[in-house]
């Protein structure tokens, strides 16, 4: 063992002596450097960042309450990892799963207007992977999904429907990289049932998740090629130009808004239904104000999936309200969450035609969210 690596265990332990005694500043830089890798496990599992906030803030005291009664025969880590997954499986029973447009009900008509929100905690989100400090490649030698692979929209929101207790399996086994000896240990279960539990979890998660994953299409595509295909995109939604916008998408591409349960399913119906733009004017306080997020899924050099996480409330209002959605107040907290958290301005100050087009390219094309 390194130097460093006993002095980091010595001093793991001494915090550790010390938290149990009730030191609260020992046992905070105790957790500190696992938070963010538990945050992420806890969103994978709950699809919901605020979800997962919640869930690992209620796993950090559950451990910190059970100090006592941690033995030391596994890791530090591994004790905080079979705390929060089983308190993630403990909010799974008392919520429902948290789904995409897509999978909650048929495709809209193009020619009929969006409906109305539906209460959004049923609704998955994205996550700011940027913000979080998510590292890149394997969490471990054994696993077998990169760590920016496990955040990718499509992989965490066939997540959701698998059994929970599947979930855990996979995430533990795939993620993780744990055995599956230390994931029956982790869920109090045998090595048995781990194994049948993952072999149906990987059956269900081949079935819905893309062929190549968006960290290989990053990859082929390069730095230039994404750049292109974000300006191209931007370019198209500020001079409303619906058929360079149409010419971007897969032919059986879909474009989902939540808060709204409506989506459109194909590039004809999309290029029909297309109206809406990422910032909104509010004429408030003369800026444009934020209002939705557009998460892309590429396949190839097009665009396959669209899921425009909208920055306003989804409260009970009169229909009419929702056909005139980006005139809606801005939903603060959605923008703290979504665009802020994302590396994107809470507002862009009103300036000539020009230099708008570029600006607005640009703060999308730097921070790319990934799908």
């Amino acid at each position: 063992m390194s130097t460093s690596s006993t002095r980091a265990t010595v001093q793991e332990r001494e915090l550790l002596e010390a938290a149990r005694r009730g030191d609260e500043h020992a046992y905070t830089q105790l957790v500190e450097p696992h938070r963010r890798e538990l945050h992420a496990h806890c969103y994978r599992m709950l699809g919901s960042v605020h979800d997962a906030e919640d869930a690992l803030q209620e796993a950090l005291l559950r451990a910190w309450r059970g100090l006592a009664r941690f033995e030391g025969r596994s890791s530090l880590r591994s004790w905080l990892y079979t705390i929060a997954t089983n308190t993630c499986l403990n909010a799974i029973e008392r919520r429902p799963k948290r789904v995409l447009p897509i999978d909650y009900g048929p495709a809209t008509d193009p020619h009929v207007a969006p409906g109305e929100p539906i209460v959004e905690s049923v609704w998955l989100e994205p996550y700011p992977d940027a913000m979080l400090g998510l590292e890149g490649g394997l969490a471990a030698p054994e696993a077998s999904y990169e760590q920016r692979e496990s955040v990718e929209l499509a992989f965490v929101a066939a997540l959701q429907h698998l059994p929970a207790t599947q979930r855990a399996v996979l995430l533990l086994r795939e993620v993780l990289g744990y055995s599956a000896k230390e994931v029956a240990q982790t869920l109090n279960t045998t090595v048995a049932s781990v194994n049948s539990a993952l072999q149906r979890a990987r059956t269900a998660i081949d079935e819905r998740v893309p062929e190549q994953s968006q960290q290989a299409t990053l990859r082929s595509l390069g730095e230039d090629g994404l750049r292109e295909i974000v300006t191209r995109y931007v370019d198209a939604w500020e001079r409303c130009d619906v058929e360079a916008f149409a010419a971007m998408l897969s032919e059986d591409a879909t474009f989902a808004m939540p808060p709204l349960a409506s989506w459109y399913q194909g590039r004809q119906a999309i290029a029909t239904w297309a109206a809406l733009g990422f910032y909104a004017w509010n004429a408030e306080d003369s800026r444009y104000r934020p209002f939705a997020l557009n998460v892309l899924t590429l396949r190839g050099d097009q665009v396959s999936d669209v899921t425009a996480f909208i920055a306003r409330s989804a409260e009970p209002r009169d229909r009419e309200v929702f056909e005139r959605y980006p005139d809606e107040p801005v939903d603060a907290s959605k923008v703290g969450a979504v665009f802020e958290s994302s590396g994107l301005p809470a507002w862009l100050d009103a300036r000539p035609a020009d230099s708008l087009d570029a600006r607005s390219a640009d703060s999308l094309d730097a921070k790319p969210a990934h799908s």
